[in-house]
């Protein structure tokens, strides 16, 4: 066991009733078919307090189980494997589609959503001297995709700056003042990952459609945090991660695409597919390993037989509602600064706390300290920054309980406003 971990008794509990935070009560968690924590779905290492399932996710036991023994099927007669995968391939693209709400003709898979961005970026229509549109929310991967394109044809990207508390209404008109006919590409994030928060990714997909803009919704967090993810998105192209809230085997993304553009996308990889029409195209690209994309259907339906992905979803907000809560009253307690962060369209599992000034203040620091507090508290957490200010970004999913959280109360927060303090002192 890491030094320092132990059970704590929550601060907030009381001796005859459950834990309340703010009038927010304190979630029952979840339990497996078998009775036991819902963590026994996962081979997480108990030792660790897994909180930021937004990251990198976390695979079931059974979906790796699956991607096991589709390997050694793979490696039993590697060539009986490789000339038969685009059937299986596109068995399985069929299915992901269907728990995404798409049209299998629309969908193709991809590693990950910066891979499907990079589809886009390499395919979609380009002039010189054009302007690509994005947001000071959007993901550093993307945008530097996005910066990619527009150097390569002595174009620009215009950022928009979105407060963080910014309403939908505010967002939207931001994006779309700066939709015109010298862009040739809009950028825009469904859930953001540094700011923890919605943007109108469906009416600037619609905007754009009335402009003949292409518009790429950046929905990495969307799959299994956000319930039809697709629904009111009809963007010229969408991509989103399958292994981060779904739970699939990393290596694992959709690629949505609609319209005009989408015949012009091609894989980053040619292979003998390439002839094909999108998206078949993407179904058999050399010999990479296709059993992340085979596995991912075994994910989803263990999220929904053991737990219901409608259940899932209310205890992940839930839980987050918690955590959030007591999170910040702690931080703000110790400091005597509020910790809340006032985001304009939160969602579901992923939370923010603000961290004291000076914390973070920049990737490099972030990084530090969510390194620090895995190493010496053995709690994975995220810590991102925006704007100069430093955040406490809470994930959670079905495996964590209200107990996680008020360890990192104990444990998580003193160490912060230590490094704060010492920060301050010198």
């Amino acid at each position: 066991m890491i030094d320092g971990m132990k059970s704590p008794v929550s601060p907030l509990a009381e001796p005859d009733g459950p834990a309340r935070s703010g009038g927010i009560s304190r979630p029952d968690p979840l339990l497996a078919p078998s009775g036991e924590p819902a963590l026994s779905d996962w081979s997480l290492d108990p030792a660790v307090r897994h909180l930021n399932h937004g990251s990198f996710g976390a695979v079931p036991l059974a979906a790796q189980r699956a991607q096991r023994e589709y390997r050694t099927i793979m490696d039993a007669n590697p060539c009986a494997w490789f000339t038969g995968v685009v059937g299986r391939v596109g068995a399985a693209r069929a299915e992901i589609a269907a728990y995404l709400g798409a049209s299998p003709d629309a969908t193709a898979l991809v590693p990950n959503a910066s891979g499907g961005a990079s589809v886009v970026f390499d395919s979609v229509p380009a002039w010189r001297g054009m302007r690509i549109v994005t947001t000071d929310h959007g993901y550093g991967a993307v945008l530097m995709g996005a910066g990619r394109l527009a150097r390569r044809w002595d174009g620009s990207v215009t950022t928009v700056r979105i407060p963080l508390d910014a309403t939908d209404d505010e967002a939207f008109a931001a994006v779309a003042a700066e939709m015109a006919d010298d862009v040739a590409l809009v950028v825009i994030d469904h859930v953001t990952s540094a700011t923890a928060r919605r943007l109108p990714a469906g009416r600037v997909a619609a905007h754009g459609r009335r402009l003949g803009i292409p518009v790429l919704v950046d929905a990495a967090h969307a799959p299994g945090l956000v319930a039809d993810p697709l629904a009111g998105i009809d963007a010229d192209f969408w991509v989103g991660n399958l292994h981060k809230f779904a739970c699939a085997p990393r290596g694992t993304a959709a690629l949505v695409a609609s319209g005009p553009h989408a015949r012009s996308l091609h894989p980053l990889i040619d292979s003998w597919a390439a002839p094909e029409p999108f998206p078949a195209r993407f179904d058999q690209q050399g010999t990479i390993d296709v059993t992340s994309y085979l596995a991912a259907p075994v994910a989803f339906a263990t999220v929904e037989e053991h737990y219901g992905w409608d259940t899932a979803r209310r205890y992940i907000a839930e839980l987050g509602d918690y955590a959030q809560a007591i999170v910040t009253e702690a931080l703000s307690g110790l400091t005597g600064t509020d910790a809340s962060a006032q985001v304009g369209e939160p969602v579901g599992g992923l939370r923010l706390v603000r961290l004291p000034r000076g914390v973070a203040a920049d990737p490099e620091a972030a990084h530090g300290l969510r390194h620090d507090i895995a190493v010496r508290l053995g709690i994975e957490t995220a810590i991102t920054s925006w704007g100069g200010q430093g955040f406490l970004r809470l994930s959670t999913h079905v495996y964590n309980t209200a107990e996680d959280f008020e360890d990192f109360v104990e444990r998580g927060v003193p160490f912060i406003v230590e490094r704060s303090r010492a920060a301050h002192a010198g």
